[in-house]
């Protein structure tokens, strides 16, 4: 969590107060004013015509006017790395770094080296954020959420486990979030992704949806994004079941999840479905170029790389290097007639560049879209919001363009 440029000048002017006596007032106040100016302008390298959010207090979201401050604990500002900001990572945030560094204690093996099972029993991000926020006796405020799991069909002889959250405040029909959790549809699960999940169920006055699709290697591509679609259509069909409402159906989802989110907006264009109503994309994985710009800059970075990233692919998509498929590669997808939709990218994270070539395709074929960079965090963060300011205005971001988009 970032200190503001306020804390900042605090310190720096009771740094040379002990001065005045042979310097003077005007040279203190310039020298100051000086040191003030040339902070506020450093900026880290964009890609193209990106958006940025800066981490002042309070958070600034873009250029829309709109802001939040976040609710983060104020004991998250005692938590501090123990080492210096890592090569890929110059301008990380501390608290992102310290959950990284939790992450690297555990001493895992990299995933490319394991197979996909010995990778589902190690240690997360999750872990490595909850084991952090305990050892310095930080406990998230619940979300005010009634929370259960439902099994509904899908076209295999396999049906899907969905946990659903709904809010405790009003009566509904409630609009409803399908939501898809990340993980390269290799690894991770349901509680995993839980704290992204309930922060739109809570932020959003919406029943989320999340889905427990089929992963790879047992079940390769398309079985992923066939589950998706079976969940988006059962909300559709059901919606009413769980008192929700089938006119206002959204999808979302983060990395693997957030391909997910967009695809299956497509695959309901193709099969001449009713489209979602808005899409979120968190970090999406939208194309197969993994020699893009952010992956030659991320190339080792946590809690995505580009090592990883080939293992995915290898796992879920096997010819993913000789034959594409615009399910995969998004950005090269006939994306018009798709709903509004948001995009958010964290900056130190190899999918950024993509990110940013999906919202153009998008805006190309006349879809209206939003996208924001948010620095100074990596993949994963957007589930971070007992730790991290910048997870709460992501979501605060991703909530206000859900609410908007659904009810229209």
């Amino acid at each position: 969590m970032k200190q503001n440029n306020t804390d900042k000048s605090r310190r720096a002017f009771s740094a040379i107060s002990t001065l005045r006596g042979s310097i003077g007032e005007f040279r203190i106040v310039a020298i100051l004013l000086a040191g003030i100016f040339t902070y506020s302008c450093t900026q880290v390298p964009v890609v193209g015509d990106e958006q940025r959010t800066t981490s002042n207090d309070p958070i600034v979201v873009g250029g829309d006017g709109t802001s939040a401050n976040a609710q983060v604990s104020t004991d998250a500002y005692k938590i501090e790395p123990k080492g210096p900001k890592p090569q890929w990572g110059p301008t990380i945030d501390p608290q992102m770094l310290a959950v990284i560094e939790k992450f690297q204690s555990y001493g895992i093996v990299p995933y490319p080296k394991l197979t996909a099972d010995q990778a589902r029993e190690e240690p997360t991000f999750y872990n490595a954020l909850a084991d952090l926020l305990r050892e310095h006796n930080i406990s998230p405020r619940p979300a005010s959420l009634k929370i259960n799991h439902r099994v509904i069909p899908s076209k295999t002889n396999q049906n899907l486990l969905v946990r659903i959250y709904t809010p405790k405040s009003g009566t509904g029909p409630f609009p409803v979030l399908v939501y898809y959790h990340g993980g390269g549809w290799v690894i991770a699960n349901l509680d995993t992704y839980e704290p992204s999940a309930s922060a739109l169920a809570e932020k959003t006055g919406a029943i989320v949806m999340s889905v427990a699709y089929r992963q790879a290697p047992e079940h390769k591509f398309p079985a992923a994004h066939e589950d998706a679609f079976a969940a988006y259509q059962w909300a559709l069909d059901s919606a009413s079941v769980i008192n929700g409402d089938p006119n206002m159906v959204a999808t979302a989802g983060e990395s693997a999840g957030g391909n997910l989110a967009v695809a299956v907006a497509l695959m309901a264009k193709q099969r001449n479905m009713r489209l979602p109503k808005h899409i979120l994309s968190v970090y999406p994985i939208a194309d197969g170029d993994v020699d893009s710009p952010t992956y030659r800059e991320y190339v080792d970075a946590f809690f995505l790389n580009k090592a990883l990233m080939k293992w995915f692919f290898n796992l879920y998509v096997p010819d993913w290097e000789k034959e594409k498929n615009p399910l995969i590669e998004l950005v090269d997808a006939d994306l018009s007639g798709l709903p509004p939709t948001t995009i958010i990218n964290a900056e130190i994270d190899p999918l950024r560049y993509e990110g940013q070539l999906l919202a153009e395709r998008l805006r190309a074929a006349g879809v209206p879209v939003e996208r924001k960079v948010y620095e100074g965090v990596t993949h994963e963060f957007f589930g971070m919001n007992a730790l991290l300011e910048e997870a709460v205005a992501a979501q605060d971001f991703a909530a206000m363009r859900l609410k908007e988009g659904i009810r229209k």
